[in-house]
């Protein structure tokens, strides 16, 4: 569907309003923006930009959390994520508007670089786990209810919030709540303790670009502060990272001993968000890595 003319005059003022001169957006280009949003790449006569759009009634803070969750990434100075320009309503429409990334390839280089900066990002920490407002992973509202023990967030803010919804949508039932429950009260023994590292939050391989000098990009971010090893388990859950990312992030900051027998741990959480967003395929990969568990 074609941007409005009112939406495109919008843009045209917020990108005049933030470069300090006239803007003229000359076409507008669908791109590919997932499976939420409708997405374009804006033509103009100052260069490119990028916007999302969605309906402003069906997911009213959706484009700010992204928005707030990509300009906390990039204070940190770690890794690029794309620039913030404006984000708003106009009628019907929420939108968000972006910096355009020029597309490179990937090659080792990127992923090392890409290992070394999550590392950095990491060694951000919060006093406590959790964040100081809710935001979302895909469309679902994610809870970041603060809390000082990771066990105690992963709980209640993770893990409970999904369950309760599966199980609304009927897609668990009630003996692996029961099997959940069990391991609520041994995360204590299996986690090591670590401060609160600012995460990215939904680091899957569609959330990674690289820019035309080779830097890796992080995009659509579900950020707080909890156990860096969800980010790296993330990372495994669906593939498409090279071994060099690892070992790069490894060489920068390794993880506890016993790190790869808590990755289908720490995968319980998106796994339980696939499994309301997409149906109950993924409902078996649930219960085999709650089995190694409970």
């Amino acid at each position: 569907m074609p941007l409005s003319g009112s939406l495109i005059e919008r843009l045209s003022e917020q990108l005049s309003r933030r470069l300090e001169r006239p803007v003229d957006i000359e076409r507008h280009v669908p791109v590919g923006g997932g499976s939420i949003n409708d997405a374009y790449r804006l033509d103009t006569d100052s260069g490119r930009y990028f916007v999302k759009v969605n309906s402003a009634d069906r997911f009213p803070s959706l484009f700010a959390s992204e928005a707030d969750g990509l300009m906390r990434l990039a204070a940190t100075g770690t890794l690029r994520t794309p620039d913030v320009f404006a984000l708003g309503e106009d009628h019907d429409d929420s939108y968000l508007l972006l910096e355009h990334i020029d597309a490179g390839p990937k090659d080792r280089g990127s992923w090392e670089r890409l290992g070394r900066g999550l590392a950095a990002l990491h060694r951000h920490q919060g006093s406590s786990f959790g964040l100081d407002r809710p935001n979302h992973i895909g469309t679902l509202t994610q809870v970041n209810t603060p809390a000082a023990t990771w066990p105690e967030f992963l709980v209640q803010a993770r893990l409970e919030p999904m369950l309760k919804l599966a199980r609304d949508k009927r897609r668990v039932e009630g003996g692996l709540v029961q099997r959940f429950e069990r391991l609520f009260n041994r995360l204590g023994e299996l986690f090591p303790e670590e401060p609160p590292a600012l995460l990215h939050g939904d680091l899957w391989s569609g959330n990674v670009l690289c820019d035309t000098s080779g830097g890796p990009v992080l995009i659509d971010p579900a950020v707080y502060y909890g156990h860096r090893e969800m980010d790296v388990a993330m990372t495994r859950l669906f593939g498409g990272f090279d071994p060099a990312f690892l070992g790069a992030y490894m060489d920068e900051r390794p993880m506890e001993p016993g790190w790869e027998e808590r990755m289908d741990l720490c995968n319980l959480y998106p796994l339980l968000v696939h499994l309301i967003l997409f149906g109950e395929g993924y409902a078996a990969q649930v219960r085999t890595a709650l089995g190694r568990y409970a």
